[in-house]
């Protein structure tokens, strides 16, 4: 949540829309912007790192930008799309147009590996696997002896 001053007639949507515009990982939505769809998105973690699932059906790979910047991990996409219709003597009849987009940005925890992330796209899923790093997995219990 932000520390923003509100006004006492009006603080409790404003409350509502800092929390549900922020991710699991500390990242942000773009909730409010106009022509703007955010796929839904599963963050699980295993014991050897975590896997961000984005659902985004009836895409292709080529229309998402993966980026990691300073620890922020950015998914984006941009679709421009236009139908025309014209009649036999080429008139312009009827034009329809959409633009789609989306960007989330997720803030990595330290125990992330940035050089070995990998992502792949299948069946309308962006799957994104952030493996941890050796010093960051869980380790297998053992007896340390006294000397």
């Amino acid at each position: 949540m932000s520390l923003i001053k509100r006004n006492e007639t009006n603080w409790l949507p404003s409350v509502f829309d800092d929390m549900f515009k922020t991710d699991w990982l500390g990242g942000t939505t773009n909730v409010n912007s106009i022509g703007t769809s955010i796929p839904a998105v599963n963050i699980m973690e295993s014991e050897d790192g975590f896997n961000v699932e984005v659902a985004a059906p009836g895409m292709v790979k080529g229309d998402f930008n993966i980026e990691l910047d300073n620890d922020v991990l950015t998914i984006s996409s941009e679709e421009k799309k236009e139908n025309e219709s014209t009649d036999k003597n080429g008139r312009f009849t009827r034009k329809e147009f959409s633009y789609r987009t989306f960007k989330r940005a997720f803030s990595l925890p330290d125990s992330v590996d940035n050089s070995k992330i990998s992502a792949s796209y299948n069946n309308g899923v962006l799957e994104i696997a952030l493996p941890k790093k050796e010093d960051a997995k869980v380790q297998a219990k053992r007896l340390i002896d006294i000397s």
